[in-house]
This record gives structure tokens, sequence and C-alpha cells, in this order.
């Protein structure tokens, strides 16, 4: 249900590994989701369901008949379970009965759920990882670029790998602009308000550019007039395309990523692989792939994010680093090790 038109890494990730196997032939892949109505073909697999957020194109599928009746026309060998709400006990059940092998990919948390819920977010962790558990304890493996023990009271058989498309790289001729650059979903988890706040204390007064889609905007917009940001800040639409979102990256002062239940963290990874000072919250997954390149600050602490923007603007990332970067994060080079986990599991 994650995979919306106008989503981000669990899409990005679905659709790097669909060209890798149609240009490698190393694996049939095939994806299912929820579509606006039931349609078959290029190994995408659409399902009827209803539009639930129309901001991002998330859907809620109507049942699972349609899910269970194509899983088994596929008879696939190894199933890929990205949602656990999409009633994962009925696939797990119909995918075992085609003989294949169930990988939960946890790539969300309870912490991420719950943050995204109306209310205090303490009362909705403790359901959803009551979930989580309930509908991962009979999986095969668990893949994971986070710690999934608390969520589902077991460790990752492999990890979930982050990879960038071939368009984020560094552009030598592009020179950075002096604003401050956001792309992602506008959502209360997100951590765009705390980005807004942070702007607002700042003694630099550096222009804000958000640029994405979501229920919190006109929230957002709100906030920023409160705080008094006026023209600093402006909203542009989502962007799908990688190369336009590269030259966004690399013409900012620096690319902020404020959220603290990131579970990917991508726009991070390919704005440093793009030569942007990058700025994330230290409870990021991807931070530990980008080292110095990266200036964290901690849970919460918006004089820290302040702060680590402000070092951010200030340098230039180390060139060499920027390139080892971008080679280390080739998706092919993911999508080879992750078979090699995947081919494993059916020995």
């Amino acid at each position: 249900m994650f995979y919306g038109e106008r989503s981000g890494g669990i899409r990005t990730y679905l659709d790097a590994k669909a060209r890798h196997a149609r240009a490698t032939g190393a694996f049939e892949h095939h994806v299912l989701v929820p579509g606006r109505s039931e349609r078959h073909g290029g190994g995408r697999h659409e399902l009827p369901s209803l539009r639930l957020a129309g901001a991002n194109g998330y859907r809620l599928p109507l049942g699972a008949r349609g899910l269970r009746r194509t899983l088994a026309a596929l008879r696939p060998d190894v199933v890929m379970l990205h949602d656990p709400f999409w009633l994962a006990l009925g696939v797990i059940e119909e995918a075992r009965a085609a003989g294949a092998k169930v990988v939960a990919v946890h790539h969300g948390s309870s912490a991420l759920d719950a943050a995204g819920m109306p209310g205090p977010a303490a009362g909705w962790e403790p359901v959803f990882r009551a979930w989580l558990r309930h509908a991962y304890a009979s999986v095969d493996a668990i893949a994971s670029i986070v710690d999934p023990e608390p969520d589902c009271g077991r460790p990752a058989t492999f990890p979930l790998r982050l990879g960038v498309h071939e368009s984020y790289r560094p552009r030598p001729g592009r020179v950075r602009a002096d604003h401050v650059l956001y792309v992602g979903r506008l959502a209360r988890e997100k951590g765009v308000a705390r980005l807004l706040d942070a702007a607002a204390r700042s003694p630099d007064r550096w222009p804000l550019r958000i640029v994405g889609c979501g229920p919190a905007e006109a929230r957002l917009r709100r906030h920023a007039h409160a705080l008094g940001l006026g023209r600093r800040v402006s909203f542009s639409p989502y962007v799908g395309d990688p190369s336009r979102l590269a030259r966004a990256y690399a013409g900012a002062s620096c690319v902020v990523m404020p959220g603290e239940h990131e579970t990917f963290g991508l726009v991070a990874a390919e704005a440093a692989a793009c030569g942007a000072p990058v700025v994330a919250c230290s409870t990021a997954p991807s931070v530990a792939a980008l080292g110095a390149l990266a200036h964290t600050f901690a849970p919460g602490d918006t004089a820290g994010l302040a702060a680590a923007i402000a070092a951010a603007r200030a340098t230039t990332p180390d060139p060499l680093a920027v390139a080892a970067l971008g080679w280390t994060l080739r998706w092919d080079r993911c999508f080879a090790r992750e078979l090699e986990d995947v081919r494993r599991l059916r020995v």
C-alpha cells in the first residue's frame, strides 16, 4: 500500500529492482500493488482499491482476493512482503501453498507508524508493535536496514540495502545557491515543522525551499506564517524525475532530512551522492553510509538542527568521499548482494 504515485523510498527501491531485473535477466520480478482497476502487464500487477491519500496517491486495497489469486497464478519462489497491513497472514498462507519462501521487508517501524497517527504517538506505538509481531511471526526471514527486533521480536536475517539512481552524481558546474532544501513527503512524521522552527530561530536568514506533497501541507503553510517566515519559505510540488532532483540537490546550500523516524533515508543518500552538504537526524539509517558527508542532530533537538544546518552550509564535501559514496550505493551492487541472500533461503 506504500507504493503511491508520488511516494518516496519504497517505490524508488521497487522501481530500481524492476529495472535491474529487466536489464540483467538475473531473476524474474513482479510487483503487486493497489491500483485504479485490475491490470496486469510488464511485471506489474495492479489490484482493485480505493484512493486513501490523494496527495501522495496511496490506495486502500479492496480485500485480498485478487492478491491471493495473482500469487497463485505467478507461483513465485520468494515473496518479499513489503506491507504488513495488506492481510499479511493470508499472503503468507498463499505463498506457502505455492512453495515460496516469505521475506518480511521491514522498512517501517512502530514508532514511524505511530508518529503519523492523530493524538499522542505513545498510545499508538504498542498497537503497531503488536501487529508487526503478529503479522511477521511465521515468515522465513526478515530483511531490514534497521534493527527489527524491538518491533518484530527477532533480528534481521539479512540487510535491506540502499542504492541511488545513476542520475545522482556530482555536477561540477553547478553553483550552490543560498537556500536550504527539503525534498519529501509533507506529513507529520517527517519533521518538517521542526525544520520550520529551526529556520525561525536561525540568526542567518537563509531561504527555505520545500519540495513535495502530502496531507500536512496546509498545516505547514500555516505554521510558517505563524513563525513570521514570510517569503523565506516556498513550497513546490512533488518532483519525480531524478535528473531534475539531482540538479536541485546540487544547487542547494544544503539538503535537510529532518525526520526522526526515517527508515530508508534515501533523500540524504541521493543528495550526498550529488555533492550536496547533508543534514539528517542521527537516527536515520542512511547516516551510517554517509559518514563525514552528513551533519547530524539528536532527535527532538531544534537548536541542534539549526546548528547542523549552519555547519553544513559552511562546508564543501570531500569530492573523493562523494565519488566513493556513489560507487558504493549503486543499485546493481545492492541487488546482486540481495539476490545472493535470497538464494540462500532456497537451499
